[in-house]
């Protein structure tokens, strides 16, 4: 039978089926590996694999199940029916996905690579879409590896899952219900258009970041002895992995092409009219205006969206758009 969702404080049954499944998540790093801490800490079965032995150390020893072997961890994975998380970084997706293909075809599939349109044509090319549904933890920090891995990593943060057409409800299921699990919020939304947002409010912000600290660095000494919070936290991720920060920018390069130019557009305006005018009145104005409409911005729990039902993908896509979000996983409750 096909409920709604109401919110509020009477008895409804959640459009969104429970599902506590194991997961296997393939990359330890930061995300990797705070996905992995978070799902043991919600009550799940979960293990992982990386690669490298040394940069996983400790991780046993610390009661998490990890190896090496990604036959292994694959094999598990199909033996239990298990979500499998690929958390490595976009260069590396297409050598997990022929592993995946190999080992453990029927499995549900997601990732947390921080853009989607490559991911779902690399998936799509491995035959393996039938059981994809993308992800995309918008969180982090400008430390990596699993040392920076920290279970509350997600806690209230948003994670993008995706609604591409011919997605699989049920492994759409699959992947909000881990997201929720983590602790963060669902927004539902299509491959090609997240990757034109992140690219404006997450890939934008690294070129920014490395173009501010290497203005302020070419001030010498006493520029970066003055420097204070507005260039720390300006710079802050200009501090991360710089590999990391290439294969993310990098793999969204004609979306983040675009938000450049228009950057460059804008600072190009600002300096003419500096320089001609002594004033810097238009972008600071601008600028305030667009802060003060980021931190107005509320989110809205999505109702009456049933993954599998007529029209739900685009239905969730478009809840997405406007700023609504899934909060929870319900089970029936009676009367």
């Amino acid at each position: 039978m096909k409920s709604t969702v109401r919110a509020s404080a009477c008895t409804y049954v959640n459009l969104f089926t429970v599902t506590t499944a194991p997961v296997c998540v393939l990359g330890l790093g930061l995300i990797g590996g705070s996905i992995l801490q978070a799902a043991v800490r919600a009550g799940r079965s979960a293990w992982g694999y990386n690669r490298s032995a040394e940069a996983i150390a400790g991780s046993s020893e610390d009661g998490f199940e990890t190896g090496t072997d990604l036959k292994a961890a694959l094999t598990r994975a199909a033996e239990t029916g298990a979500l499998i998380v690929i958390g490595v970084p976009m260069p590396a997706v297409d050598s997990i996905l022929g592993a995946i293909a190999q080992y453990a075809p029927n499995n549900p599939i997601t990732d947390v690579v921080s853009v989607k349109a490559k991911v779902a044509a690399a998936v799509a090319a491995r035959g393996l879409s039938a059981r994809y549904v993308g992800g995309h933890p918008m969180a982090g920090t400008n430390e990596s590896g699993w040392g920076a891995a920290n279970p509350d990593l997600f806690r209230d943060a948003v994670w993008v899952v995706g609604v591409d057409d011919n997605a699989d409800p049920d492994v759409w299921r699959q992947v909000a219900s881990l997201a929720l699990d983590c602790g963060s919020v669902v927004v539902p939304v299509e491959s090609t258009e997240h990757d034109r947002a992140v690219a404006r409010i997450s890939h934008l912000p690294h070129f920014l970041a490395e173009t501010l600290a290497s203005v302020g660095a070419a001030g010498g000494p006493l520029a970066l002895g003055l420097a204070a919070g507005s260039f720390r936290d300006g710079t802050r991720v200009s501090s991360s992995a710089p590999g990391l920060v290439r294969a993310m920018c990098e793999g969204n390069a004609a979306a983040l092409t675009v938000a450049l130019d228009e950057a460059l557009e804008l600072l190009t305006a600002a300096r003419a009219a500096l320089a001609e005018d002594g004033s810097a009145d238009l972008l600071v104005r601008e600028g305030n205006l667009a802060r003060i409409e980021y931190e107005n911005h509320r989110r809205w729990e999505i109702i009456d969206v049933e993954p599998g039902a007529d029209g739900w993908c685009e239905a969730l896509r478009e809840a997405g758009r406007r700023g609504g979000v899934v909060r929870q996983i319900r089970s029936a409750s009676p009367g």
